[in-house]
């Protein structure tokens, strides 16, 4: 069986999964940058799995990013990587790639394709022209613990989710119509809905995925494939990498090294199943008169105005209206009080930049400020609510025009736009070996 396919980036991996008598209830946990500002969540997944085996053990939840004993946890994660491996908890797959089906109450399921990409064909600065295009900016402070994790780790387990431009449905929803072994079916934990997964591993059939792929490539130079959710750990395995190749004796020693690639989920930005969902912003410690005050002085020039609203039905109204008219309209919420900001003339063309771009400056004068990326309406009211606090709502992009987006201006801010709502997103279940 053909093993690469270096011309679109593509590795057959070997995936590992849980040995027949682990529960995959429990195994199963959501990605670990969710419910950052929530730590309840992760207390009660932490109840779900008890001591049973689980992908809670291999990886670092952010919502503990800041605690004092972040040395030992990461060591605690990569013993339990070797445990894992030495105990026979994971079990070798043969090479293949694995289709997926996931269902999360929407009137159609998410599919996807679990395979390795070649992180020789990805770079997150900004400006590169690879075949693996970042969609959103990446904030380089966040990569250190990540990197710490994995620098040390014997197995990957991913979250990251890529998109393929394919309107035709050739590469992933044929492979449903195939005769093809069930690899697992299983009930996620706290309303993750539902996963199926199933063997693809008939040399022949991955060499027609392969063929599809290939076609998909647009732009000069061409791009294949744009990141979905995962930038920041897509990011972290490129940083490894490039730290392997440079303290290796001679490079063209480790370029079979696994390391050199990552699994991850491709998905069909054209699937019913996938909706795209807004990255709301929350930020916490905050004057909040100053820093509106501080954004109409940012925006001046532009257009800016500030309405505020005592009754929530006349506010929704108003957004409503307001996201139909020309310029940039951010609704907010801050305990009581609800209100809408509006830039006539913005200098950029989504919300979320001008947003952001002013968020960044802010925070880097008031360093007891901070800023958390929440996914879902409800949550953001619920964090808004709390004193010195402010939640600012965003617009959902529209993902049919990611691609072009991406080809012609770039990368968009980052967490501009998330792949559906947080209990929509991916759950660590495959592994892999990164240790040759």
């Amino acid at each position: 069986m053909k093993r690469h396919y270096p011309e679109i980036a593509l590795h057959v991996p070997t995936l590992l999964l849980p040995r027949a008598d682990v529960p995959l209830e429990t195994w199963a946990v959501i990605a670990c940058d969710q419910y950052t500002s929530q730590p309840e969540y992760w207390e009660e997944v932490r109840r779900v799995v008890g001591a049973a085996p689980s992908s809670l053990h291999l990886v670092f939840p952010e919502v503990y990013l800041d605690s004092a004993n972040r040395e030992e946890v990461i060591a605690d994660i990569n013993q339990r990587m070797q445990e894992y491996l030495a105990d026979g908890v994971l079990v070798e797959q043969r090479p293949g790639f694995m289709l997926v089906e996931r269902n999360v109450g929407r009137a159609s399921t998410r599919k996807g394709l679990i395979v390795a990409l070649d992180l020789e064909q990805y770079d997150y600065r900004d400006g590169t022209q690879k075949l693996i295009r970042t969609t959103e900016g990446t904030d380089e402070s966040r990569l250190p613990p990540r990197i710490q994790v994995r620098q040390e780790a014997s197995l990957e387990t991913p979250h990251i989710m890529v998109l393929i431009d394919d309107p035709q449905r050739t590469v992933i929803e044929p492979l449903f119509l195939k005769d093809l072994e069930e690899a697992y079916d299983v009930e996620l934990m706290l309303g993750g809905g539902r996963v199926r997964g199933w063997r693809v591993d008939d040399g022949q059939l991955i060499d027609e995925v392969a063929a599809h792929i290939a076609r998909l490539s647009r732009g000069e130079p061409p791009m294949t494939y744009a990141m979905g959710d995962g930038n920041h750990s897509f990011a972290t395995a490129r940083a490894v990498w490039e730290q392997l190749k440079a303290e290796a004796e001679d490079e063209s020693l480790v370029m079979n090294h696994p390391a050199r690639y990552a699994i991850v989920e491709l998905v069909n930005v054209h699937d019913e199943g996938l909706e795209f969902a807004p990255i709301h912003r929350a930020v916490f410690g905050v004057e909040v008169d100053d820093l509106l005050a501080a954004l109409e002085v940012d925006c001046a020039g532009r257009g800016f105005s500030r309405q505020t609203f005592a009754d929530r039905d006349a506010w929704e109204t108003a957004c409503q209206q307001a996201a139909a008219s020309e310029g940039h309209h951010i609704p907010y919420v801050s305990g009581a009080e609800r209100g809408l900001l509006s830039i006539a003339k913005p200098d950029f063309q989504l919300e979320v930049a001008s947003l952001q771009v002013f968020l960044d400056r802010y925070l880097d004068a008031h360093s007891l400020a901070s800023l958390d990326y929440i996914h879902g309406e409800e949550a953001l009211e619920k964090l808004a609510a709390a004193p010195a606090s402010i939640g600012f709502f965003l617009p959902v992009m529209d993902k049919h025009d990611l691609f072009e987006t991406i080809v012609i201006d770039g990368a968009t801010p980052r967490k501009t736009f998330s792949l559906g709502e947080a209990e929509e997103k991916r759950y660590y279940l495959e592994c892999r070996r990164l240790a040759p």
